[in-house]
């Protein structure tokens, strides 16, 4: 579970970081990345609608990103609100799958909003 500080929880936050935010999509993901001056860590928010499956699947899905969220943390730099949107080939891939999935758009994430 993510720290109560490091999670995204109003739907003013998901929506300004989403319409403001850089986005990267990838096949089975949508990564939102905002920079946010003065906040002291990395945010996180996870959208995962129903057609990803029915609520068994919808929250092993969310599940599995909160745990990559939390693994990733430290690299995503202080001051960064991020809200992954999981599309519905999420479902269908393995932990392996997901796990390079996810990196790699948050990287890629995390390099656009430096420049």
């Amino acid at each position: 579970m993510l720290a109560k500080e490091a999670r995204l929880r109003t739907a003013d936050d998901f929506r300004s970081t989403m319409r403001n935010g850089r986005k990267v999509t990838s096949a089975n993901l949508v990564i939102y990345l905002k920079r946010v001056p003065g906040t002291a860590q990395a945010r996180f928010g996870f959208v995962v609608a129903k057609t990803v499956g029915n609520a068994v699947t919808r929250n092993l899905v969310k599940r599995r990103l909160r745990h990559l969220a939390k693994s990733q943390c430290p690299a995503v730099a202080e001051g960064a609100d991020v809200v992954v949107r999981a599309l519905p080939g999420s479902a269908k891939l393995d932990w392996i799958g997901l796990t390079q999935e996810f990196e790699a758009s948050l990287s890629k994430a995390l390099a656009r909003s430096s420049e």
